[in-house]
């Protein structure tokens, strides 16, 4: 075999091992890559999960909405019933209870409860429901209470938004955060004041607060007919 021929059957040999080793190369930067999503597509998914593992308790729910209630620029929330809707405005000065509400809105807590416990010319009090939804929802949010804030100077006017004690045994008055109560009585339920926290006024729609307050009840004080809450809404 001539020379010319010996280096031309190298140059083409090389050329061919060349070749196969950046097919080779490329083949494993692919592969590198792929797994390299697929991590990354893990560990979103990780936070992710642990984001909607994240439950409320007696040790986390103060710090929590303390730094909630830092970017809070919204103060309305628009309830709609079966019987009409109405607006609330949340107090500024009182922020435990005024964002445990809005995040308890956002979190979509309120649709489809009750006001399951209205007394004649003094309150309609909601955020309850004798279905298997609500108990569930509460436990995916969490267990916790909310510690009562009285001298802020608000007291319990007619139309006021407050919140009730979490039980009769209850001597720290500790606030049930899942519940509210409006004062339905003119002028107002005075004896209230200093027992339970004020954090919201309704600023429109009382006359339909009036209606609910109006409806026919049972033993307990509980609605002959349901009154929903169809939606809370968090007025952007």
């Amino acid at each position: 075999m001539s020379l010319k021929k010996i280096a031309l059957t190298t140059i083409i040999t090389l050329f061919f091992l060349v070749g196969c080793k950046d097919e080779s190369n490329k083949k494993d930067s692919t592969l590198k890559t792929k797994n390299q999503q697929q991590n990354v597509i893990i560990k979103d998914t990780s936070i992710v999960k642990q984001e909607e593992e994240f439950v409320l308790n007696e040790e986390n729910a103060i710090e929590f909405f303390f730094d909630y209630q830092k970017d809070l620029k919204v103060n309305k929330v628009k309830i709609t019933t079966s019987l009409g809707s109405f607006i609330i405005q949340l107090f500024d000065n009182v922020p435990y209870h005024k964002a445990n509400f809005i995040y308890l809105t956002r979190k979509g807590y309120f649709d489809n409860t009750q006001f399951h416990r209205i007394v004649k010319n003094f309150i309609i009090q909601g955020g309850n429901a004798d279905d298997e939804a609500t108990p569930r929802k509460r436990r995916e949010i969490g267990r916790y209470l909310l510690p009562p804030d009285t001298r802020k100077g608000h007291k319990h006017h007619r139309g006021t938004l407050s919140m009730p004690s979490s039980e009769n045994d209850n001597p720290h008055k500790l606030a049930s955060p899942y519940e509210f109560f409006i004062v339905v009585t003119k002028p107002g339920s005075y004896h209230l004041d200093g027992n339970y926290t004020p954090f919201g006024k309704v600023i429109s729609g009382m006359d339909v607060v009036d209606r609910i307050n109006a409806v026919d009840t049972g033993k307990g004080d509980w609605p002959s007919v349901n009154v929903y809450i169809k939606k809370a809404e968090v007025i952007e």
